[in-house]
């Protein structure tokens, strides 16, 4: 019979005589260690299917990319943002972030106005990959229209669109 868990607290653990030390969770298959990253989502958050996530707070919100979307485009090296005061509407490009491997559009989750850029980003880009959700958001927008939230994914919907 196999021999399957799924362990999800952080710390290290003994299992059937292996010990495992993780910072992730880990999933043992056959007595054997296997570390795998779990993605982190959010449930405070609204989601896109192109995996920028949007933090509502009254008629502005800060805009990122989901720890998801970090973890494919790998080691984040610069981010092209247009100037504070320009007005997009959603699913709109309001920017480009370049990876190691790759260069992506950044979509507007809903129209508004560049209200601010994160300066810490500039300096910083890698905040990016290591907290998405916290220092690493890329601008605050002035929503235009708040009705467009509507349309956004829930965190269990992201989950789901994402596989986890």
């Amino acid at each position: 019979m196999t021999n399957k868990k799924v362990i999800s607290e952080t710390h290290a653990v003994v299992y059937k005589q292996k010990k495992c030390t993780f910072a992730a969770n880990i999933f043992i298959y056959n007595n054997s260690c296997k570390i795998f990253k779990v993605m982190n989502v959010l449930e405070n958050l609204k989601y896109t299917k192109d995996h920028e996530w949007i933090k509502v707070e009254g008629e502005e919100a800060h805009v990122g990319i989901t720890d998801f979307a970090q973890h494919e485009l790998g080691d984040i090296v610069y981010v092209d943002i247009p100037s504070e005061g320009t007005e997009l509407g959603q699913n709109e490009v309001f920017g480009s972030i370049e990876a190691v491997k790759t260069v992506s559009d950044l979509l507007m989750p809903v129209g508004g106005e560049v209200l601010e850029f994160n300066a810490k980003i500039e300096a910083e880009p890698s905040l990016i990959n290591t907290d998405p959700y916290g220092d690493g958001w890329i601008i605050k927008v002035k929503i235009t229209n708040l009705s467009e939230l509507d349309g956004l994914l829930t965190a269990e919907q992201y989950k789901q669109l994402i596989g986890i």
